[in-house]
């Protein structure tokens, strides 16, 4: 199958991060959930990304960008500061902290749409302020899909305004963590069914290592998390799981029932490359073809041989 691929809109947050690993200190590390699902997805597809930075950005960052096919023409540059995030990670990797969260020139962020940009087929709304989801629904033609992530400090925050959202969104990818805190229900089935009330027909609760469930139409698939050698760092996995997601269905055009299950694939898959380094690093350096390798070897990690019927 080959046509022009559909172009991914992706709207959130580029920030910098100060990490604190088991495995060092890191200053001043590019990312933002945009700008991790930006990557991931210019694996697969032509990427527009909408954000806003400050002039302390390095024009590199964005000459990267461009590079990964991803059009910056939405990304604004204000006076101030660009979003910064300071995190610390427990030896294990499993949970981590937030030492310092500087929202700068985010904090007066108004999503502006450029006009080339409002009749993308799939979007992609990063975690920012409900308000501001609405806006950026306002400003686009009707998508053919649109994903959405959230988080918990939304969830508790303005549960009112996130209604609104998820009223019109088609695809909700969330941990396991929100979707608990979302829907009142400690039981993920149970959940599932509580957050399908609120719009979202599909749902997908990432479990990081532990893999990721979709939903939708009283089914449950299921996609593992891709084993590694090496896990450096989990920060934007989440946002990568989401960029790959949308690449591959942007890719493809085809946002049916099994093709959002094949997309999961290419969603874990991505992850995968993400964790292996610092902050986006990894990812800068992964090209279709390593993703590529990465998919082969997940089919074969799946594959059960034909039918799973009890045998005679």
């Amino acid at each position: 199958m080959h046509h022009t691929p559909n172009s991914v809109l992706v709207v959130g947050s580029v920030a910098f991060d100060d990490l604190e690993m088991p495995s060092g200190s890191f200053k001043d590390v590019l990312g933002g959930a945009a700008t991790y699902s930006s990557l991931a997805a210019s694996l697969l597809a032509p990427v527009r990304l909408v954000g806003v930075v400050g002039a302390d950005f390095a024009e590199s960052h964005i000459s990267m960008l461009g590079a990964h096919g991803v059009d910056t023409t939405g990304l604004e540059r204000a006076s101030g500061k660009t979003f910064r995030w300071h995190g610390r990670y427990s030896s294990d990797l499993a949970s981590r902290e937030s030492l310092d969260t500087q929202l700068n020139v985010f904090a007066d962020f108004r999503p502006k749409i450029p006009a080339a940009h409002r009749a993308s087929e799939i979007l992609l709304l990063g975690n920012i302020h409900p308000a501001l989801q609405l806006e950026v629904l306002e400003q686009v033609e009707r998508p053919k899909l649109v994903i959405s992530d959230t988080m918990n400090f939304w969830i508790s925050g303005e549960p009112e305004l996130l209604g609104k959202v998820l009223a019109k969104v088609d695809l909700l990818v969330i941990n396991d963590e929100e979707a608990r805190q979302l829907s009142g229900e400690h039981n993920l089935l149970k959940a599932a069914r509580e957050i399908h009330k609120r719009g979202p027909r599909r749902l997908i609760i990432k479990r990081g290592e532990h893999g990721a469930l979709l939903f939708e139409e009283g089914s449950v698939f299921f996609v593992p998390a891709f084993p590694l050698e090496s896990v450096l760092d989990p920060t934007g996995a989440g946002d990568t799981f989401a960029g790959g997601l949308v690449g591959y269905l942007a890719k493809t055009g085809d946002v049916s029932h099994a093709s959002v299950r094949r997309a999961m694939f290419y969603a874990s898959a991505a992850a995968s490359f993400c964790v292996e380094g610092i902050g986006t690093e990894r990812l800068v350096q992964a090209t279709r073809g390593d993703l590529g390798v990465r998919i082969e070897a997940f089919g074969a990690m799946v594959d059960y041989g034909g039918s799973l019927a009890l045998p005679h």
